[in-house]
């Protein structure tokens, strides 16, 4: 099969981990050889309710005996869309109250960027540096990474970066900004929060000038961060809102979320501004909904909050100089990317899944699922400090 994966599937990296997967289920992955793995990535965050939950595999079989693809999105009336978009809906701030369902995260950011041009008649896009919101070709441009982008030059036009979190760069933003687009809280640069209500700021300038202010919640949203959407932390409404990730418990989805009067723009003039062949897929929304409501319905979310501070109470060492972001999006910040690569490579031979960032080489990834056990995270935290405390020893040469 390894070499089957290598020979037939395009790979991503020169050296992927290899996990045979054979099953999976709650906080654990199991592979062909008989490892068990403790799960502290969950999927990169997507899988919330971790592997398997079994209202959403109920719903999935559910939706399975009534129908699949039926047509493309909007022209049929399916009622898991339907439930699932309104669901949604009360349960955000007004004005967001139309959901337009696509396949991933990355390709609600493009619908996202369609939408602040269509809506403004602006074409200039401001993103931070170091932001991460995908790799389509809409997504990819947002990014200001030379080493990632300029293979693939020329990227959609008129995109400028300011820094995270500093208000000087607000002069840039002016009457020829569409939108101001934004990871409510910065993952690949290393789960950076906003600070001194920075987005509340930026939505300010943003209704001086009349641009759109655009929220990346596929990441924090979906209860990772102790409330379902990472923004509403910061008193802060975006105008236009991106979900994926979490939102379907492991199934391929993505979402952006703005006011019927926005959404109107993408029906006409002209009509199928956006158009989709599976986005709104019945089986993805029945698992979009059973995993709203399972998220509703139990303490999940009131939990994060104390998982987080077990997490931090565990991962305390001379080798981590501070522990990053919110919730169950943790980031250990190590002294060098040579302690990260370590771990990472190390714990997996422990049973223990960990993942690096994309940008913040001295961070690991900590994003496992919502539902994961206290003493699950003892156990994963353990391996985490035996493993730190090994490279000690390895350094001074025991």
């Amino acid at each position: 099969m390894k070499s089957d994966f290598l020979d037939f599937q395009a790979q991503t990296t020169p050296h992927p981990l290899g996990v045979e997967v054979v099953s999976a289920e709650g906080s654990y992955i199991y592979a062909k050889d008989g490892t068990q793995y403790l799960d502290f990535v969950a999927g990169v965050s997507a899988c919330g309710l971790g592997h398997r939950h079994p209202k959403v595999i109920e719903a999935i079989k559910n939706q399975l005996d009534q129908y699949m693809h039926v047509m493309v999105y909007g022209e049929y009336i399916q009622s898991p869309a339907v439930e699932f978009t309104k669901l949604l809906a009360q349960q955000l701030p007004e004005p967001l109250s139309q959901t337009y369902l696509v396949n991933s995260g990355t390709e609600a950011i493009d619908g996202a960027m369609k939408l602040a041009r269509r809506a403004t008649g602006r074409s200039q896009i401001i993103a931070a540096k170091k932001c991460y919101h995908g790799n389509s070709y809409g997504a990819l441009s947002l990014m200001d990474y030379e080493e990632r982008v300029a293979p693939f030059r020329p990227l959609v036009g008129d995109i400028t970066h300011l820094q995270f979190n500093t208000e000087i760069c607000f002069n840039i933003i002016t009457e020829r900004t569409a939108a101001v687009i934004l990871e409510t809280i910065q993952g690949g640069a290393g789960f950076i929060l906003p600070q001194n209500d920075y987005l509340k700021k930026v939505k300010q300038r943003c209704e001086e000038v009349g641009a759109l202010l655009i929220l990346d919640e596929i990441q924090p949203g979906f209860g990772r961060t102790g409330k379902l959407f990472g923004f509403q932390h910061f008193d802060v409404v975006p105008d236009i809102l991106v979900l994926g990730k979490a939102m379907a418990s492991g199934l391929p989805v993505g979402a952006f979320t703005a006011s019927k009067a926005l959404m109107s723009l993408l029906s006409d003039s002209p009509k199928l501004a956006h158009i989709t062949t599976f986005g709104g897929n019945p089986v993805i929304a029945s698992a979009c909904k059973a995993t709203l409501e399972v998220l509703l319905s139990t303490s999940i979310i009131q939990d994060v909050d104390r998982k987080e501070k077990l997490f931090r109470e565990l991962l305390q060492h001379d080798l981590i100089e501070e522990v990053r972001g919110i919730g169950l999006m943790l980031a250990p910040l190590f002294k060098s990317d040579e302690i990260a690569n370590y771990l990472v490579l190390e714990a997996k031979t422990r049973g223990l899944i960990l993942f690096w960032l994309l940008y913040e080489t001295k961070a690991v990834r900590i994003s496992p699922p919502l539902t994961i056990s206290e003493e699950e995270i003892i156990k994963g935290c353990g391996i985490i400090i035996d493993l730190l405390n090994e490279y000690t020893k390895l350094k001074k040469g025991e």
